[in-house]
């Protein structure tokens, strides 16, 4: 089971998604307003994650899917990384960069099975 951790800091809000091993899976990837912006986007997440479809932008001519969804690309150094979009195309959830595509999978899987009776503690 996972933990989805909120920090407040001088412009807002964050929350980072963790594995039952404390690693970081996963960051709301923007500052949020309110606390209640922040508890509204991780509820997005444990919704949109378990049903989301992966968009592979990686590879050429590739099926452009319907939010929610994950979706994989190259950022500008070259790793690979994911973001989950909700239902109305805003990302709600952005990835670290990983050096290998199989790596980067691997992190949406994870994050499809901790955000499943994930836990939301405030730091």
């Amino acid at each position: 089971m996972g933990k989805f951790v909120i920090k407040q800091n001088n412009l807002g809000f964050t929350f980072n998604l963790k594995a039952e091993n404390g690693e970081i899976i996963a960051t709301s990837g923007e500052v949020l307003n309110t606390l209640q912006t922040c508890k509204d986007s991780i509820a997005s997440v444990i919704t949109n994650a378990p049903i989301a479809e992966v968009e592979d932008q990686t590879v050429a001519e590739y099926n452009v899917e319907k939010c929610p969804k994950f979706e994989i690309y190259l950022d500008k150094i070259g790793e690979f990384r994911f973001r989950l979009k909700a239902r109305n195309g805003e990302p709600i959830l952005a990835s670290e960069g990983y050096t290998a595509k199989n790596s980067c999978k691997n992190g949406i899987d994870s994050v499809r099975t901790n955000v499943v009776n994930a836990t939301v503690t405030e730091e």
